[in-house]
C-alpha cells in the first residue's frame, strides 16, 4: 500500500487493525484470509480503491451495508477521519467486533447498527450521498437493498469481482425500476498479483418508491 502515502498514524492503525482481526478471528469467524500480505491486498487495499471513484474529502457520510469485519468502511475511515461512517451488520458477534475495533483504533464518528438493510431503511431512507457494499449479494439484490439509502443524485458503489458482467445483465431491470444507471466501471488489479476487481459506480436519478426494499424473502425469491 506504499502508493497511498499513509501517515505514520495510519500505518499504525492498519497494523493494529490486522493484529486485532487475526486475534479475534477464531472467536468471530471474520475472514478466511489471514496471511498479512493477503489481508493488506484483498481487504485493506481493495477497500481503499473506492477513493478512486468518489472524493471522500468532499463526502460528508457513507453507508456501508453488510460490512462484516469492517470492509470497506473502516479502511476508508482511517484514511478519511472526517468521514461520518454508518455500518449496517446483521450479526451480533460482528457488531461487537466492530465496536471493539473502532474503540481500539480511536475512530470517532462511526455508528454501528445491528440490523438488516431492508429493515433499517425506515431510519435512513435517502439519507446518504454514497452507499457501498462488498461481497454481500448479487447485483440485482444489492441494488434493491442499497439504493433506497442513497439520496437522489448520489451514488451506490458496488464492489465486484472480474466476472461482474453477468450480474450487470441480470440487473438491467432493477436499474430501470429503481431509477438508476451505471456511470462508471472502474477496473483495477490488487497488489501482489491477487487478482482483478471492479467497482460499479451507480447514480441514483429518481426517488425510490416506498415499496422498496421489499422483505428479504421476497427479494431472494424473485429479484427485480
Amino acid at each position: 500500500m506504499n502508493e497511498l502515502k499513509l501517515t505514520e498514524k495510519q500505518k499504525r492503525q492498519f497494523d493494529e487493525y490486522y493484529k486485532f482481526l487475526i486475534a479475534e478471528n477464531e472467536k468471530y469467524n471474520l475472514t478466511a484470509i489471514t496471511e498479512k500480505q493477503e489481508v493488506y491486498a484483498k481487504h485493506f487495499y481493495d477497500s481503499l480503491q473506492l477513493a478512486r471513484v468518489v472524493d471522500f474529502n468532499e463526502t460528508e457520510k457513507l453507508m456501508d451495508i453488510g460490512s462484516g469485519a469492517g470492509f470497506p468502511g473502516i479502511p476508508l475511515k482511517i484514511i478519511f477521519p472526517n468521514l461520518r461512517l454508518f455500518i449496517i451488520e446483521p450479526t451480533l458477534k460482528r457488531t461487537r467486533f466492530l465496536a471493539a475495533l473502532t474503540e481500539m483504533l480511536g475512530l470517532e464518528g462511526v455508528e454501528i447498527i445491528k440490523g438488516r438493510a431492508e429493515e433499517e431503511i425506515v431510519r435512513f431512507r435517502e439519507a446518504f450521498p454514497v452507499a457501498t457494499a462488498r461481497a454481500v449479494a448479487r447485483l440485482p439484490v444489492l441494488l434493491e437493498l442499497a439504493l433506497p439509502y442513497v439520496e437522489v443524485g448520489g451514488f451506490f458503489l458496488a464492489m465486484k469481482g472480474a466476472s461482474y458482467s453477468e450480474e450487470v445483465l441480470e440487473a438491467e431491470n432493477a436499474l430501470k425500476v429503481l431509477g438508476s444507471e451505471i456511470t462508471e466501471t472502474h477496473h483495477y488489479r490488487l497488489q501482489d498479483h491477487f487478482g482483478e476487481r471492479v467497482i460499479l459506480k451507480i447514480r441514483k436519478n429518481e426517488t425510490t418508491k416506498e415499496i422498496y426494499p421489499r422483505k428479504f424473502a421476497a427479494i431472494k425469491k424473485r429479484h427485480l
